[in-house]
């Protein structure tokens, strides 16, 4: 890497206060929040929204779509249009 064009990439701490879960990894990103880590030292906290830990699709909870279902009801509900016939 070319040295002095890349930003410091240390420990940071991402936390997702939804499902109360947070995580040490390594990263670029910057916080003025710190936290105090279980192994006693201090990190920058980054808060996000969403994490494996409150994703639908990584908890379970995620809802299969039946599109074949709402195709059909539409149908039902709008009929479907035959095309225009010509009067040629």
């Amino acid at each position: 890497m070319k040295p002095g064009i890349h930003p410091p990439y240390r420990p940071v701490v991402f936390r997702d206060r939804a499902a109360d879960f947070a995580f040490l990894t390594r990263s670029t990103l910057t916080s003025e929040k710190t936290v105090v880590w279980e192994d006693g030292n201090a990190y920058p906290v980054v808060d996000v929204e969403v994490s494996s830990a409150s994703h639908p699709f990584y908890t379970g909870t995620a809802r299969v779509m039946d599109t074949a279902g709402r195709v059909e009801r539409f149908e039902r509900r709008y009929g479907r249009k035959s095309a225009p016939e010509s009067g040629r």
